[in-house]
């Protein structure tokens, strides 16, 4: 039951590079694999790519397949403990996944593996890599522009201006954006709606909207005058694109429910074709 690294087969190191973020030296094993035989078992993990499971038995249907890809880090106290390799295999309801854990060793192999729930892994590499104190810390990995926000949630929570778990949000945040956690299906949303709030925060754009909506009103009073009805705007907010739609739905309804004579008010024909 010996561990051997063997070189990683078809890994686009290209592809990898771009995916890898986190402690630089740790990408010296991107296009490596290690294995790792128990029972009928073995196990291949290959850092920032997949980890897989192969049935060595002459079972008609033995299992061999993808217990995780690269997904992101587990980082715990502001450090780097172990990756997440997600999304594997379908199992049952769900897919497998695996966690590796990172530990200090005197040479680079997978050293354990076991399965604490179903379709859950756990695996423990070791690597020299990792030995040195500072080897895991997830601040030094971090651009200036975010380690300046770090520093800034550090000040606000020793101020007492934020609460502890404000604070872990920010950090979450920050790991987001530096790639090193990947967002939630939640965030994204929430990205999303911050996105379209911040499409109105700038005189340039409140301008632009503002002038649209003047150009609608605009055409829209043009229609009102045209089928005869007063407009008549106020500082109670009825000069809105609403309230004018409002007047000209009414002015249709009104003509719908008259009589003969009077649905070709003013001559005009082209009211029942028109849609707004």
């Amino acid at each position: 039951m010996s561990p051997s690294a063997v070189s990683g087969r078809n890994l686009n190191l290209v592809e990898i590079q771009e995916r890898h973020f986190g402690p630089a030296h740790l990408f010296r094993l991107a296009g490596k694999c290690f294995s790792f035989v128990e029972s009928t078992y073995k196990y291949e993990f290959c850092p920032f790519h997949n980890v897989t499971q192969h049935e060595q038995t002459f079972r008609w249907n033995a299992y061999s397949g993808i217990l995780g890809i690269w997904h992101e880090w587990e980082i715990d106290n502001n450090t780097f403990v172990g990756m997440w390799m997600r999304e594997g295999d379908s199992c049952e309801t769900k897919s497998r996944q695996t966690k590796v854990h990172l530990a200090c060793g005197k040479s680079n192999k997978l050293a354990y593996v076991s399965e604490p729930s179903t379709c859950v892994y756990s695996l423990t590499f070791e690597t020299p890599l990792v030995c040195h104190p500072h080897s895991l810390l997830v601040y030094p990995t971090l651009t200036e522009a975010l380690q300046r926000k770090w520093d800034e949630a550090e000040q606000l929570l020793y101020d007492e201006l934020i609460t502890d778990q404000g604070y872990k949000k920010i950090l979450k945040e920050i790991f987001e954006e530096a790639g090193l956690l990947k967002a939630t299906e939640e965030n994204e949303v929430e990205k999303q709606s911050k996105k379209i709030t911040l499409e109105f925060e700038t005189v340039e754009k409140c301008s632009k909207e503002y002038k649209q909506l003047s150009e609608e009103i605009k055409k829209l009073r043009v229609l009102l005058g045209q089928h005869g009805i007063a407009y008549k705007g106020n500082l109670a907010g009825n000069s809105s694109v609403e309230y004018v739609r409002h007047q000209l739905a009414t002015a249709v309804a009104s003509v719908l429910n008259g009589s003969k004579d009077d649905e070709h008010l003013h001559g005009d024909t082209g009211m029942w074709n028109y849609t707004l």
